[in-house]
C-alpha cells in the first residue's frame, strides 16, 4: 500500500540523522521523496519505497492546496 504524504508533511523517521534529529519535512512528491532535515536543515532525495520503509510516523500534516505554485 503506497502511503500517502503531501508537500510540508513533517514525518518521523526510524534512525537519527547525525545532528541528533528524527523530524523531517517533506519537500517534493512524486517517485522520488525530497525531505529536509527540521534542524540543520539538509536535504535528502530518496526513492519512494526507502522513505516508506524509513518513517516511523507522520508528525503534522501540511496539506497545500494543488493549485499552490501554478501561475495562470
Amino acid at each position: 500500500m503506497v502511503m500517502e504524504v503531501h508537500l510540508n508533511d513533517v514525518v518521523q523517521l526510524r534512525k537519527k540523522h547525525p545532528c541528533g534529529s528524527y523530524e523531517w519535512r517533506i519537500m517534493r512528491v512524486g517517485a522520488d521523496i525530497g525531505i529536509q532535515c527540521l534542524k540543520c536543515g539538509r536535504r535528502v532525495l530518496l526513492s519512494r519505497r526507502i522513505f516508506e520503509k524509513r518513517v516511523k510516523a507522520l508528525v503534522s500534516q501540511g496539506r497545500v492546496s494543488p493549485y499552490a505554485g501554478h501561475r495562470p
